[in-house]
């Protein structure tokens, strides 16, 4: 999984910049960013290999809310800037459109949105989130803010509230009191409402299993 500018290109390609910086200046920013996508890198990679998998999920802010992802249900994490998204006619207002990611045309989804929350506004901090191939469904999430790994060593699961969505699973920290949502891509790509992203019932996701 890497972070990277609009479409998803490797880590190691470099990093276009915008026109009419100072070279200097455009140096230091594409060399922090570079710094900051292969650390996220290797943070990610070695959280996902043995033990540690089981132990870590990715923190991100949803709706003004912290919630968890599990690594293994994730593809790349994708800074939005200069991403065009392509609206789609007579799609829900958490369907924000498709947009090319390696070659191929991915639905980018407002979670908060579609958790009925209000819109999510994509600023420098906001990421876009793929779905791991094995979930079979082309899509990515909008996100406020990643925040990076977590531990779940610590975190104990609280009673969800009537009629909360099965895939997203309340947890608190034992020592701080921070209330946490587990989200369950595997479970979301199943929702029926998440699957039926047109008005009428239409699947607007392309081929998916």
């Amino acid at each position: 999984m890497s972070t990277m500018p609009g479409k998803a290109t490797p880590v190691s390609a470099s990093v276009p910049m915008p026109a009419g910086l100072p070279s200097a200046e455009t140096g230091v920013r594409r060399g922090r960013l570079r710094q900051y996508q292969m650390q996220l890198l290797e943070r990610v990679q070695a959280a996902r290999s043995g033990a540690v998998a089981a132990r870590k999920e990715l923190g991100v802010i949803v709706g003004g809310q912290h919630c968890l992802l599990d690594l293994t249900q994730l593809g790349e994490i994708v800074i939005p800037a200069g991403m065009q998204i392509q609206g789609v006619p007579l799609a829900q207002d958490w369907y924000l459109g498709l947009a090319a990611m390696r070659g191929r045309l991915t639905a980018i989804i407002d979670l908060a949105r579609y958790r009925g929350g209000a819109a999510c506004a994509i600023t420098a901090d906001s990421r876009i989130i793929t779905f791991a191939p094995r979930l079979g469904l082309n899509c990515a999430l909008l996100v406020e803010r990643v925040l990076g790994l977590r531990q779940q060593h610590g975190m104990v699961a609280g009673a969800a509230a009537s009629g909360a969505a099965p895939w997203a699973r309340p947890y608190s920290l034992r020592d701080g009191g921070q209330q946490w949502l587990r989200l369950d891509l595997a479970l979301l790509a199943q929702e029926a409402r998440f699957l039926d992203a047109g008005f009428g019932g239409a699947s607007l996701y392309g081929e998916h299993r």
